[in-house]
């Protein structure tokens, strides 16, 4: 995989901005495999925080859609820090990608009301308060190997 260009030029020569499936069928196959997502966040002093998330969900090409039901420090940093990374790991074939991009808190609106339409029906019991919509802005791989760290989007 190589990392592609966001930007293209039209015939005349201007730029323009052209849309990019960072998440491709091979870090799709990698997600679906994982059924708990390590998702990291930083306060807007640097501190940390790594959490475990069940409700992680592809959305197109350069979108996830993490839920909350339970979060306070993960929640508390994006409001600080829109910054959010996410890792899966396919134990089988040993493959690891990570990605990572900014972060909009929803707790109103059609795409908030499916994920808590799907997060209730997991389970009545959670709580659903929001949706986090992360943007991927770029992907890596962190397969073990030479290539571990490169960026691939």
């Amino acid at each position: 995989m190589q990392y592609r260009d966001p930007q293209t030029t039209t015939p005349t020569g201007r730029r323009m901005e052209r849309k990019m499936a960072i998440i491709n069928d091979e870090i799709r196959a990698v997600f679906e495999k994982n059924r708990v997502f390590p998702v990291a966040t930083a306060a807007r002093d640097g501190t940390p925080n790594v959490a475990p998330i069940a409700f992680v969900q592809l959305v197109g090409g350069d979108e996830i859609w993490v839920g909350d039901n339970f979060m306070k420090k993960t929640l508390a940093n994006v409001r600080e820090n829109p910054k959010m990374s996410i890792f899966a790991w396919d134990p089988d074939s040993k493959k690891c990608f990570q990605v990572k991009g900014s972060v909009e808190v929803r707790t109103e609106g059609p795409e908030y009301e499916k994920m808590r339409a799907a997060m209730k029906a997991k389970n009545e019991a959670y709580p659903a308060k929001g949706l986090l919509v992360l943007r991927v802005e770029e992907a890596f791989t962190c397969t073990p190997g030479p290539d571990a760290g490169n960026r691939i989007a």
